[in-house]
């Protein structure tokens, strides 16, 4: 089976992570080399590791990713909907790590 190269613009790459996602919960992954970010609902995984990888100067093991859709709100007695998100999960190879407390 043949990869194929995906080659992204520096614009591009900016556009395809948009920041990183702080919880408890990703806290939790970064125990286990993962680390979890906000990308651009029209990122394709293959997109998205070699935007990390050369964002972060990392090696990326897979990405998995999920949109949550966007919910349903009443502010002030109109009726609302919020966007929908897009994120996707980076875990690393062994000996690598990403410090998204940090700007880049």
């Amino acid at each position: 089976m043949r990869k194929s190269v995906i080659r992204l613009s520096k614009e591009r790459v900016y556009d395809v992570i948009i920041g990183p996602v702080i919880t408890e919960k990703t806290n939790v992954g970064s125990e286990r080399n993962q680390t979890t970010f906000r990308v651009s609902l029209d990122a394709s995984k293959q997109e998205i590791k070699v935007a990390v990888e050369k964002l972060f100067g990392v090696r990326v093991k897979s990405v998995n990713t999920l949109i949550r859709k966007g919910k349903s709100k009443r502010f002030r007695g109109r009726q609302g909907k919020q966007s929908d998100v897009k994120r996707a999960v980076v875990t690393l190879s062994e000996g690598y790590s990403i410090d998204v407390t940090t700007g880049i």
